[in-house]
């Protein structure tokens, strides 16, 4: 295929050099069968008009992309998981594909993988994905950038032909191969390697390959100067997924440190779930037992994690400047979960004191009623503009309690935003279009019994359809 102008690639990591990553190759598999493909996000780096022969050449067979990686990189890092430091980590069934530039804003993308074979980081593991988990990140991704989330993009889904055995599914199952667009892969964990190895020299150029490549507005002469400012930067991107992930009632479920990029972007979902009413003790895991990584515990997981990254930082910044930079998530977070709340409602912003007020009485009316999280907001997106519609919802009653008094009152003050449109054909209908766990077993039954796609593809419809009445 000719190289297009489109691609504008750049290949920026590979010039971090042999410390950071391991060139690798591509599993064969036996089959390839294109069972999903993001149009929206291939237009946005010019791979559009590749016909589905060529789509799995690239994201099937991983042929290189013209001007990008000749051959992939599986990332190095370190991180902790569950708290317990593991430095036997890295990209072990995943890499770095290609890097590549946003066609209309020149921003720098990444295409990783998830489940395209063994790397030098396996261990004893296969290098796989179920084809299972494909489905289920499709689903976590399309759902959560409906719902205004800073999320990587599931950009291509292959199956591959190959059965897998699991312990926490059915087997043998099918296997598949996952491609996500995002911003990057850069994580804590990648820090916490250079950091735990002491290569200080090392610590210093990935800060600055970071800043220049992502953030470049903040970079200082002064490397402790820089190393603070790098770490008030991360904060604040982290602290605002964190605070759009709780307005979603979003449970990742596994925030380990190499699961935390520096870009800020939602990524790598595994046992995912959201919430079906608020409830902090909600855990996503089965194998979080003690509820580390509970709904209501995300914000000071990501809190220790970012404690993590300023430690790593500590060789080349002072002690004080790293603390004053930590100081900032707090804060950030509470004013970001507040705006994500006002635009889960679809009302505009009146002050920042109102603005808490509304966000408090509704979270109060929430954990006190167990009212329905997704279908609270859908009634009342909007504002009291919707009240002729939520009072046909079929969780009205909860609307008739008198906990739900203070929120009518302080929704009088706010106005539906100004480019919503209440007459969307999304709002005709009297359920919210949710993504709780009977629903995602729902529709992979139909997948794995009868190969089914039906369900899957419905639901993508109604998410999309959601996305547009929402525009959030």
């Amino acid at each position: 295929m000719p190289a297009s102008p489109l691609y504008r690639a750049a290949t920026n990591h590979s010039a971090l050099g042999p410390d950071f990553y391991d060139i690798v190759a591509p599993a064969s598999f036996p089959q390839h069968v294109l069972r999903y493909r993001n149009q929206r996000a291939a237009k946005s780096v010019g791979l559009d008009t590749l016909t589905d022969e060529e789509w799995i050449a690239h994201f099937g067979r991983f042929a290189p992309l013209p001007d990008s990686f000749v051959q992939p990189l599986a990332l190095r890092y370190h991180g902790h998981q569950f708290r317990v430091y593991n430095p036997d980590l890295g990209d072990g069934r995943g890499f770095l594909f290609a890097q590549l530039r946003d066609v209309r804003n020149g921003r720098l993308l990444d295409l990783a993988t998830k489940g395209s074979g063994q790397t030098p980081w396996s261990r004893t593991a296969d290098g796989r994905l179920t084809l299972k988990g494909g489905v289920r990140e499709v689903l976590a991704t399309s759902m959560l950038q409906t719902l205004g989330v800073d999320t990587s993009k599931s950009f291509s889904l292959v199956e591959t032909g190959e059965s897998l055995i699991r312990g926490d599914e059915p087997s043998p199952t099918r296997a598949s191969v996952l491609v996500r667009l995002s911003h990057s892969h850069i994580r804590i964990g990648s820090f916490q390697r250079q950091a735990f190895l002491k290569e200080n020299a090392n610590i210093e150029k990935l800060l600055d390959y970071t800043i220049r490549t992502y953030m470049p507005n903040i970079w200082k002469d002064d490397t402790s100067a820089r190393a603070s400012a790098f770490l008030e930067e991360v904060c604040r991107r982290v602290a605002r997924v964190g605070a759009q992930w709780m307005a979603a009632g979003f449970v990742h479920g596994v925030l380990n440190t190499d699961n935390i990029n520096v870009t800020g972007e939602s990524f790598d979902y595994g046992p995912w779930r959201f919430l079906p009413v608020l409830d902090p003790e909600f855990t996503a895991a089965y194998f979080d037992e003690t509820g580390l990584y509970a709904y209501g515990r995300q914000p000071d997981a990501l809190f220790w994690n970012l404690t993590r990254l300023a430690e790593c930082l500590l060789p080349i910044a002072e002690r004080s400047g790293l603390e004053q930079a930590l100081g900032t998530f707090e804060p950030v977070l509470r004013q970001e979960f507040t705006g994500a709340l006002l635009k889960r409602l679809g009302v505009e912003s009146k002050d920042p004191q109102q603005d808490a007020e509304l966000a408090r009485t509704v979270w109060m009316f929430l954990s006190e009623t167990k009212a329905p999280f997704e279908q609270t907001f859908f009634d009342w997106f909007g504002g009291l503009a919707s009240a002729d519609r939520a009072a046909k919802s079929p969780s009205k009653e909860y609307y008739d309690n008198p906990a739900f008094a203070p929120v009518r009152d302080m929704l009088q003050h706010f106005s539906p935003r100004t480019h919503i449109d209440l007459n969307h054909p999304f709002f005709a209908r009297s359920e919210a279009c949710t993504m709780l766990i009977d629903e995602v077993e729902a529709i992979w039954k139909p997948i794995a019994e009868t190969d089914d796609w039906s369900a899957f593809h419905a639901k993508l419809e109604a998410i999309d359809q959601m996305e547009e009445a929402y525009a959030l």
